[in-house]
């Protein structure tokens, strides 16, 4: 046999495949032609095409006109419905993909603020966007939402110029109180050390107030690297802890308390939220947008009766 002869590879392609399928289908090129969306002459030509490129007759004319599938045409017919199963299942998969793409909006905050703030709020939002998927990262670092780390941040301070490529909106002003373990008395309470923060974060109002409150009324042997242990060491009566109303307001094991008199008001933190600038939002994007907008962030539970010390 000559060489250009020797496993040569029929020149089919799936438009081929869909061709027999409507022609087996149909039984007629004129039908075949209206279900492809090409004229009869087209069908007819690119028939003969793959029936040349296998080197078999795919189809035969019946005494009544219609066209019937031969030996290997209904070979042909077994693969091109496999291969329609698998594209179908492809297609479904990737609508599927887009749909829970496009319901799915990924949030980034601080560790205590995704814990203590947003956690207890979500039923609200799930019950009325329950085709929502919303994915919280807690990371205190800056996301660059450019790189669609995420699409949308919440921040605890204004925004630096730059960076992120991101619009910023201003929510509200977060307000900070003592607080400590509720199951001691405001007096007892009101008597412990205070938990500062880390190196780390020294330059943070809550910290440097800490830092001047502790000078008055003594420091825990206890730093916290971020306002999350700072909670959970005040819950353990290790101290008193600077943390937002917010997060008190939703957590039974902690109680608020008064600011000593000889201090200056504990700080404001600014909320902002942060999303790309560069496309217009999603539907779902937008719902999460307005729940975020809607959180009562300067809320504050009721503060214990005892005076400061």
């Amino acid at each position: 046999m000559p060489p250009d002869q020797t496993a040569r590879m029929p020149d089919l392609d799936w438009n081929d495949l869909k061709l027999v399928l409507a022609l087996a289908r149909t039984g007629r090129f004129a039908a075949a032609a209206r279900r492809l969306g090409r004229d009869e002459t087209t069908v007819a030509r690119r028939l003969r095409a793959a029936e040349a490129a296998l080197g078999a007759p795919l189809f035969a004319r019946r005494p009544d006109g219609r066209l019937a599938a031969t030996p290997a045409g209904r070979d042909a017919l077994i693969h091109a419905e496999a291969m329609e199963r698998q594209a179908q299942a492809l297609a479904d998969a990737l609508a599927d993909r887009a749909a829970r793409t496009e319901h799915r909006v990924r949030l980034s905050a601080t560790p205590l603020v995704v814990d203590r703030i947003l956690l207890p709020a979500l039923p609200d939002l799930l019950a009325r966007r329950p085709s929502l998927s919303l994915e919280l990262v807690p990371e205190a670092q800056n996301i660059d939402l450019a790189q669609r780390e995420a699409d949308l941040a919440l921040r605890l301070a204004r925004p630096r110029d730059g960076g992120l490529g991101a619009r910023a909106r201003r929510l509200g002003a977060l307000a900070h109180l003592p607080a400590a373990a509720a199951g001691l008395t405001p007096e007892k309470a009101q008597t412990l050390p205070w938990i500062l923060y880390d190196a780390a974060r020294s330059a943070l109002p809550p910290a440097r107030w800490l830092a001047r409150a502790a000078q008055a009324h003594g420091a825990a042997p206890l730093r916290a690297a971020d306002a999350r242990t700072a909670l959970d060491a005040a819950a353990l009566g290790l101290g008193r802890a600077l943390l937002p109303a917010l997060a008190l307001a939703s957590d039974s094991r902690l109680q608020a308390l008064p600011a000593p008199p000889d201090l200056p008001p504990p700080p404001l933190r600014e909320v902002w939220l942060l999303s790309p600038a560069a496309a217009p939002p999603r539907p779902a994007e937008q719902a999460v947008r307005d729940w975020l907008a809607g959180l009562p962030w300067s809320a504050a539970p009721q503060i214990s009766s005892a005076s400061g010390q």
